[in-house]
């Protein structure tokens, strides 16, 4: 097994998958623990059906390069999402709810009506469940990707005690002088620039996985933020390396055997956290 990996890393394309990977893994799970504590686990989910939406007009508009119009359009929804929705009628749930079908429903009509490809179905299956979108990208795509998931990292660790007050309690971080509308929007542009890295790893359906499994792995076994956080970094780099040697190695869809690994990660910490339970007992 370790001769055959190795004969598959002297593939460009598969280190290309593997650092993209695992730097959209620790970017996801950053931000995870603070939508997670903050009650907008499935943000991951209608966001990334947004992007979805804005890919299929992207491509019907023959656009050269998608992401002029993915990031822009999924930042906006996120803005909406995570800011907006606190003073609309139709908050949380349900706003999530509403932009994610709709933006589902969309960006399919568009993929029909539009598409020059001969396989639509198999087009969308790709886009929605990953596929082995991941083992396709170019070097200019990895730089672009690491360039943002550096980014991400930088304003996470340099605003990180600004997001833990905004996270846990915004009345006491705006009474302490923090402008907490300024954090909120930082946080929104930043999962969405996760959101739309993550498309080409696990898909627009699975991207939630990425954000609230390590999360709440993390939070069974420690109550600490920070330690939440180092845990749920280390997680989900972990489960999403396994999950893309595996799929190479068993030729199975990258994004479901990444989701499938986080899963079993789950449940581990799950069984340690009952032991760790019964000990103190």
């Amino acid at each position: 097994m370790l001769e055959k990996l190795m004969v598959y890393f002297e593939f460009p394309f598969v280190r290309y998958a593997l650092i993209a990977a695992v730097l959209i893994a620790l970017c996801s799970s950053l931000l995870g623990v603070t939508l997670v504590l903050k009650r907008f686990s499935f943000i991951g989910d209608g966001l990334s059906h947004v992007a979805f939406g804005a890919m299929a007009v992207a491509t019907a508009l023959k656009l050269t390069n998608n992401m002029l119009l993915i990031m822009p359009v999924t930042i906006i929804a996120a803005i909406i999402l995570l800011i907006g929705g606190k003073n609309k009628k139709i908050k949380g749930d349900a706003a999530i709810a509403v932009i994610s079908v709709g933006a589902l429903a969309i960006g399919y009509l568009v993929m029909n009506l539009f598409s020059t490809s001969g396989n639509v179905s198999g087009d969308v299956c790709s886009t929605l469940f990953g596929s082995t979108s991941i083992l396709t990208l170019t070097i200019k795509d990895v730089y672009l990707c690491v360039a943002l998931s550096i980014a991400v990292i930088i304003i996470f660790c340099v605003f990180y005690n600004k997001i833990f007050a905004v996270t846990f309690d915004e009345s006491f971080a705006k009474a302490t002088g923090i402008k907490v509308g300024a954090y909120n929007f930082l946080i929104a542009v930043t999962i969405a620039v996760i959101i739309v890295l993550a498309m080409n790893l696990v898909g627009s359906l699975l991207i939630s996985a990425l954000i609230i499994f390590p999360a709440l792995s993390a939070m069974r076994l420690f109550k600490s933020f920070k330690s939440v956080i180092i845990f749920s970094a280390a997680f989900s780099v972990v489960c999403t390396v396994v999950g893309l040697l595996a799929s190479i190695l068993a030729g199975t869809p990258v994004g479901s055997t990444i989701v499938a690994s986080d899963i079993a990660g789950f449940i581990i910490c799950l069984a340690l956290s009952s032991v760790k339970r019964g000990v103190r007992v």
